[in-house]
């Protein structure tokens, strides 16, 4: 009988072959890193929301307290430091005062929590800087920055996540089949369970790699844009059909010297407060920065509109000296472009928050197969080298040996 011919790969699947082997082995780890801690990641504020009781409150009917009641609050037990944010949540959750400091080139990060609507004080948590564990701190300087300096951990996190979008594709390029048969389909779209561990492992990577491959890149890009600047510029660029995103710049107060007309006794921040809540009756938290450093600094406050995601959000500022309101752009979500809609969704896009829990989930499950892929991918390798080793030894053993022919 005549032998089977054997299919020749082509040029262009080679290189593709070759370089999806080399260049996975050459970052499997950091995407291994980057993914497993984007698992731990996915559900944080909700672990968060179990082992930590003082985020909430009783909902009462009742105005809150306005910002000055926090800050003086907060101010008792933080003496001689200087908040930077503040923030409401919705009527259920506990108000925060956080200040980000530098202590002897050390950084650190504390918040105090309290009640909303009286302002009494709930409890100060320092998250960073203090030489205690914090867990999910640890696993998101790991999945940004591999726990290096920032500024060498990062750019190695964003030259793996560029390899894994290739590595996304070249796959897709191996696992497309020559033929669409019967077999081809149940090869390329199921698992052998029943199969030898070569033979799993094989499906694990094959099969679960192209089940994943688009909420993958779509992870994979909107971590990107935290990486690269000129990843964001482009993306917005091709997402607005080529217009340059301008740079985030706040509106600036008239520092002429016009004063309020009235209610001068009420800190300025309270009235601008005011001002939102009674455009922001139904939103679902606040932010805001308490302290204005330059004489032109304008008030800066963020109305969020759904409780748990970031993007639909209201932005206002306000001129410190006259509360005269000043727009911008993207200042609110529903009529900005769809490329600064875009801009805004990344973030929540990234970690699933976008569609709720199940969201959620969804980004749970592709960063568990991200994860998953350099180790099956060093297993299929490792297993071809190993037999390539064994046929080589065999050969030596016996160079008599004849070819098997399959009939």
């Amino acid at each position: 009988m005549k032998p089977k011919k054997k299919n020749k790969k082509s040029p262009f699947r080679k290189v593709n072959d070759w370089l999806h082997l080399w260049l996975g082995l050459f970052s499997g780890i950091v995407v291994f890193i980057v993914s497993i801690t984007g698992c731990f990641y996915a559900f944080q504020q909700e672990i968060k929301d179990v082992i930590e009781p003082w985020r909430f409150v009783e909902a009462q009917d009742a105005a809150f307290v306005p910002p000055s009641v926090l800050l003086d609050t907060a101010g008792v037990y933080m003496p001689d430091k200087e908040p930077t944010g503040l923030t409401y949540s919705n009527r259920e959750g506990a108000a925060a005062v956080g200040y980000h400091t530098f202590d002897n080139g050390k950084e650190a990060f504390s918040v105090v929590f309290m009640n909303p609507y009286t302002g009494e004080f709930i409890r100060k948590m320092q998250t960073e800087g203090s030489g205690e564990f914090d867990f999910f701190h640890f696993i998101l300087d790991g999945h940004r920055a591999l726990w290096l300096p920032h500024n060498i951990g990062r750019p190695i996190v964003g030259i793996a996540t560029l390899i894994f979008l290739f590595m996304l594709i070249s796959g897709l390029i191996m696992w497309w089949p020559k033929k669409w048969n019967k077999s081809a389909y149940k090869k390329s779209f199921s698992i052998k369970w029943n199969g030898k561990f070569k033979r799993v492992n094989y499906d694990l990577h094959n099969v679960l790699g192209f089940y994943s491959l688009v909420f993958a890149f779509i992870i994979a890009v909107t971590g990107l844009v935290w990486s690269f600047q000129w990843f964001g510029n482009s993306l917005y660029y091709i997402t607005s059909a080529g217009e340059t995103k301008a740079a985030h710049e706040h509106p600036h107060s008239d520092i002429s010297g016009a004063a309020l007309s009235d209610n001068m006794n009420l800190p300025v921040l309270d009235r601008a407060f005011y001002k939102v809540i009674e455009q922001e009756p139904d939103a679902q938290g606040f932010y805001m920065t308490p302290v204005l450093k330059d004489p032109d600094d304008a008030i800066e406050i963020i109305a969020y509109q759904d409780f748990g995601t970031w993007y639909d959000r209201n932005e206002y500022f306000f001129d410190q000296y006259t509360l005269e309101r000043y727009r911008t752009d993207d200042d609110v979500y529903v009529d900005a472009s769809f490329a600064d809609q875009l801009s805004l969704l990344n973030y929540d896009i990234h970690v699933g928050a976008v569609w709720g829990l199940p969201g959620k989930i969804l980004a749970f499950l592709i960063s568990l197969v991200s994860a998953s892929l350099p180790v099956t991918g060093f297993l299929v390798w490792w297993n071809k080298k190993k037999k390539k080793s064994n046929n080589s030894a065999q050969k030596y053993e016996n160079p008599r040996a004849k070819k098997t022919i399959s009939c």
